[in-house]
């Protein structure tokens, strides 16, 4: 009988494997094993860097924000890029939903980000 430990999605599994008679492994899996994390990237809430704008530019989808194109008080027009978010390994454009000025920008690359987060805001 061989015990290893698992980690899948940050979950720890302590896994016991059992060979029987005619060599086949067996598998018993407990409830993941309860061990504290060293820091919860889902869990924090980035700070809105400035003034929050009237217009909010929410994510469409989950994913990770792969780089931010623009900056905080810098003039856009309806459809500029102002995000780059992946999901589903792919790369969608976060556009401004209308013209105005970049009020505030509230996340960074490489965060990870839900369904209706608000990204950034406009003026």
């Amino acid at each position: 009988m061989k015990n290893y430990t698992i980690t899948v999605n940050g979950n720890v599994y302590e896994v016991t494997v059992e060979e029987n008679a005619q060599g086949a492994a067996s598998v018993q899996a407990p409830a993941p094993a309860a061990q504290p994390k060293a820091s919860a990237p889902a869990a924090k809430a980035p700070a809105a860097k400035g003034p929050q704008g009237g217009i909010k530019v929410e994510a469409p989808m989950s994913g990770k924000i792969l780089g931010v194109k623009a900056q905080v008080g810098q003039a856009v027009k309806r459809g500029e890029v102002l995000l780059i978010l992946e999901a589903m390994k792919m790369e969608n454009d976060i556009v401004a939903p209308q013209d105005g000025t970049v009020a505030s920008i509230n996340c960074a690359a490489g965060d990870a980000v839900e369904t209706g987060a608000v990204l950034a805001t406009l003026n």
